[in-house]
């Protein structure tokens, strides 16, 4: 994917300079041989057009964003297309080991790193969501030592939908405002957080996204920390990213009430088990 758009740049950025080739030919006497503009430089190993880059778009961020069986493949997808495009960034996938782990839609996700092999110092910390998982990732002991150690250091804590669980059992989530999907997010308070019905929530440098789509609202927003508002508009034309829903039904306050019963009940008991899982995590 990420290829897919650093190629786009580039093919854009030597399409435009061949079309100005042309026009400044075809204006010019016939007689006289067209000199053709030297082409943009291009990076050959990323095919991305960097000459009309800003020089302060590249930075050597380490980003890490933690799977564990059974998480919420878009929660990660979405700020993973965001982060992967930051120039200079090494965008780590975590997991316990590098075999593969499969999501809860059994989309299976190869890590590029274990926890002993992320860096100390990190730029972002990034924790997806899912259903029980999220419970049992509470309880695994080496999951939670690796999210408290990088969770300590890292210079931005973040996570989309009940990832900010996770944070709130690596007592990381104490005394700040933080979201989560709405099924869950009340849970928060086991954690010591308050919790905040909003689509994006940012205290200091915990940033927590609420439910699943949010993940690319969550993306978009640290990318423009990390580089600059611009920067991040450019990401969100390129991922032409202007949603327009079918349906107004996707919140509790929007959706049909009927939807929202039928939602919660799939749910009845969830905050009861994560604000206990939460509880002994925090021991």
């Amino acid at each position: 994917m990420q290829n897919r758009r650093h190629f786009m740049a580039g093919t854009l950025g030597m399409l435009l300079a061949g079309v100005g080739s042309r026009l400044w030919a075809a204006e010019s006497d016939k007689a006289t041989p067209a000199v053709v503009p030297e082409a943009p430089k291009v990076d050959h190993q990323s095919n991305h057009n960097l000459s009309m880059m800003p020089a302060d778009w590249t930075k050597p961020d380490q980003i890490a964003m933690l799977i564990y069986p059974e998480f919420t493949a878009l929660d990660l997808i979405g700020p993973h297309y965001m982060f992967a495009g930051l120039m200079g960034a090494t965008v780590h996938i975590v997991a316990a080991t590098r075999e593969p782990v499969t999501s809860d839609t059994k989309v299976t996700i190869v890590p590029t790193a274990t926890y002993d092999e992320v860096p100390q110092d990190l730029t972002v910390l990034f924790i997806p969501g899912g259903g029980e998982s999220v419970i049992r990732a509470l309880e695994d002991e080496k999951l939670m030592a690796f999210v408290r150690d990088r969770g300590s250091r890292a210079k931005y804590v973040t996570s989309t939908c009940t990832g900010s669980l996770i944070l709130a059992g690596a007592g990381l989530l104490q005394g700040y405002k933080a979201t989560s999907h709405w099924v869950a997010r009340e849970a928060l308070v086991a954690g010591g957080a308050t919790p905040v019905n909003e689509r994006v929530v940012r205290d200091r440098n915990r940033i927590t996204g609420a439910g699943v789509t949010a993940g690319i609202d969550l993306g978009l927003s640290l990318i423009a920390e990390l580089r600059d508002t611009f920067y991040a508009q450019n990401m969100q034309l390129l991922a032409e990213y202007a949603p327009q829903p079918p349906f107004n039904a996707g919140t509790p306050e929007t959706a049909p009430k009927e939807a929202v019963q039928l939602m919660s009940k799939m749910f009845t008991g969830y905050n009861d088990k994560a604000q206990a899982a939460i509880k002994k995590a925090l021991g």
